[in-house]
């Protein structure tokens, strides 16, 4: 090797004695880093950090999913390329996360396939206090870095907003718009029953317009007919004048 790989050091540093090595040629008898490594996945990290180990990304390394399901820093990174050498990306991910891979090819899913959004822009891959390694204390406060005008704060909240966004929205794909976990107005309804907000279609005296049946609960089929400011809004309106107003109405 014509000159050193990472400064300040040399091969034997990660690779052990190069004594046996030069006897045999052979991988078993060096400390490997490649996929037919024998060494023990916690031994080969350490020599890893060993030097890296001043970086806020590994505070929280020792107890993270990836560290306690024994992946290997060489699983992510190329040890010959410098520490901000990672293998291409998601597929690095993916190689793991098969159902996740399958979840960004869904009809509506973040861009990550087409390299607008990353993995680690959501996810610390080397552990965070926070569950599913995300890199803010919530799924919100995540989502928020991106979708801030769904922060608020509004002068009328929608309790679901929130406490957390997946209680609507899948994080990496769905067969829905907009990430939906359903559709609209089934959504809706896993939390607003229909018994006492039927959507059935009134006229301006009051009376039902074709009855009370199932297929008139939902005008055009969406709550979002009257209801579009989902996340939150500064405004409500008042169904006393929708009533006096409109020729028909939903209650």
């Amino acid at each position: 090797m014509k000159k050193k790989v990472v400064r300040n050091t040399d091969c034997d540093t990660c690779h052990g004695s190069g004594d046996q090595h030069r006897k045999d040629e052979t991988i078993a008898s060096i400390v490997s880093f490649t996929k037919k490594s024998t060494q023990d996945v916690q031994e080969l990290n350490k020599k890893c950090l060993s030097c890296h180990n001043t970086t806020p990304k590994v505070s929280f390394w020792k107890n993270s999913k990836h560290n306690l399901n024994q992946v290997s820093c060489a699983s992510c990174h190329r040890m010959h390329g410098g520490a901000a050498s990672v293998k291409p990306k998601p597929e690095t991910c993916f190689a793991c996360h098969k159902d996740v891979q399958a979840q960004v090819k869904k009809l509506s899913h973040h861009p990550i396939m087409e390299g607008k959004v990353s993995c680690s822009d959501c996810h610390n891959p080397h552990g965070e206090l926070s569950h599913g390694n995300l890199v803010a204390g919530t799924v919100n406060q995540v989502c928020y870095k991106c979708h801030a005008d769904k922060r608020g704060p509004f002068v009328w909240e929608h309790p679901p907003v929130e406490e957390n966004c997946l209680i609507c929205h899948e994080s990496h794909g769905a067969p829905h718009a907009k990430l939906l976990r359903e559709r609209v107005p089934n959504l809706c309804q896993d939390c607003h029953d229909w018994s006492r907000h039927p959507g059935t279609i009134y006229d301006n005296q009051g009376g039902f317009l074709g009855g009370a049946k199932a297929t008139n609960r939902f005008l055009a089929r969406s709550c979002n007919n009257c209801h579009s400011k989902i996340h939150g809004s500064y405004g409500a309106v008042n169904p006393a004048n929708l009533y006096n107003s409109a020729k028909h109405f939903v209650r």
